[in-house]
């Protein structure tokens, strides 16, 4: 039989993608089916860390972060334990990256703090030497789209049955709500930086893009 295939590319072709076909659907099907949904935990973004996530998109972060760890010992012991897909349910779009100059940055919420983000956005190579990353002045003074933020989050809970609003998980409400609480969460990250025109601009009412983004990050466990 496998002579015959062997002669006869196309019947070989057929046989190879129906046998590789039957391995995906007995093997990767199951396993796939079983860590899709939601990981135990895992919450939808607040909407400062989804305006803080669309500062990371919007200044290409993710052109040299990725934000999925391998299952292979080198990085487990860097980075913790290997992703799974359900850690990515509210993730749109994925963030996986396909490169990394810098590290990865899927668990830097449980060993970066707000004062390292303020520091090193700042001024990276002041943190680590001989870094390449640019610096990040811009984030502290342009303002954290919030609206855009909260546009995406209507989104998601009606188009995508995001569970916003459930027990425990974040709230959505109206526009106005959102704002007010975003603000409120933004004064919770201020209050642990030292950069005084971010500490006057929340204080007055307004969300530099730094705090959506340390808001983001500190989220990534």
């Amino acid at each position: 039989m496998f002579h015959f295939l062997e002669r006869n590319p196309f019947l070989f072709t057929v046989f190879l993608f129906i046998t590789v076909a039957w391995a995906a659907i007995i093997e990767v099907l199951p396993s796939f089916a079983e860590n899709s949904q939601p990981l135990a935990g895992t919450k939808p973004y607040t909407i400062l860390q989804l305006a803080g996530r669309n500062v990371y998109i919007k200044d290409s972060c993710n052109a040299c972060h990725s934000q999925l760890i391998r299952p292979f010992k080198s990085e487990t012991d860097r980075y913790g334990h290997y992703s799974v897909s359900g850690e990515y349910a509210y993730d749109r779009p994925f963030l996986w990256g396909s490169k990394r100059t810098g590290p990865d940055l899927h668990r830097v919420g449980n060993y970066r703090t707000t004062d390292w983000h303020e520091n090193h956005m700042l001024n990276p190579a002041a943190v680590v030497p001989g870094s390449i990353m640019p610096k990040y002045p811009h984030m502290f003074k342009n303002l954290a789209d919030i609206e855009t933020a909260y546009a995406e989050a209507y989104t998601d809970k009606t188009v995508f049955n995001v569970p916003y609003d459930q027990k425990d998980m974040p709230k959505l409400g109206t526009l106005s709500d959102a704002k007010a609480e975003a603000l409120e969460e933004a004064k919770k990250i201020a209050a642990q930086m030292k950069t005084q025109s971010v500490k006057d601009a929340v204080a007055n009412g307004k969300i530099p893009e730094i705090v959506a983004l340390i808001a983001y990050l500190n989220s990534l466990k």
